[in-house]
């Protein structure tokens, strides 16, 4: 009977592959476990998120207007005893930049800048309609454009109105609204609403 002799180094292959673990399969996965080093990484990128998102909110939070009732930019309340009666002269209010005027179809608050050139326009008593002293435009009461170089009419702020039975506010185009019934109004000079345009006057 022959003996087969092993080379040296194939020996030496073949009990370094006996030793060898087995490759998991399958659910029977290695995990291999976080060093300290990896863990330290990991708390640091979560700490700088952390700030930058802090930091990121604090911005926005001073970014952002604010401003106090009866600052202009604001909400301005209005007595509802105070709005003038219908077909009277609108009444100024120059700390929020605007003219109260109650129509025959209800109250609005439109902005004192006029649309051509930003000039600030005047209520005439004797021809019973706005124009401006600059070059000319000349509006309805209820800001609706008569002639001039003006492209519209003039701007509106939005106007709240809070009563027993509920709350009524301008529409998308700044129509009037009705205050019968007031128990607060209010105009918000942080939300302007474009006029008609000239064409549709």
């Amino acid at each position: 009977m022959t003996t087969q002799t092993v080379p040296k180094g194939r020996a030496a292959a073949q009990a370094k592959e006996a030793a060898a673990p087995v490759a998991a399969t399958g659910s029977e996965v290695a995990v291999k476990p976080i060093n300290r080093r990896e863990f330290l990484y990991y708390i640091w990128g979560a700490s700088i998120a952390v700030f930058l998102a802090q930091t990121t909110g604090a911005i926005i939070w001073f970014a952002l207007p604010r401003f106090r009732e009866g600052e202009f930019g604001g909400i301005f309340v209005v007595d509802p005893a105070t709005v003038p009666a219908v077909g009277a002269s609108p009444v100024p209010n120059p700390t929020g930049k605007y003219w109260l005027v109650n129509t025959q179809n209800g109250l609005l608050a439109l902005n004192m800048v006029c649309t051509h050139l930003g000039c600030l326009f005047k209520w005439v008593d004797a021809n019973g309609r706005f124009e401006c002293p600059c070059h000319g435009s000349k509006f309805e009461e209820d800001g609706r454009y008569i002639e001039g170089p003006a492209p519209r009419g003039l701007d509106r702020f939005a106007v709240r109105v809070i009563t027993p039975t509920g709350v009524i506010e301008s529409d998308a185009k700044g129509s009037p609204v009705k205050i019968d019934g007031a128990q607060r109004i209010e105009i918000n000079t942080g939300k302007k609403i474009k006029g008609p345009s000239a064409s549709q006057a």
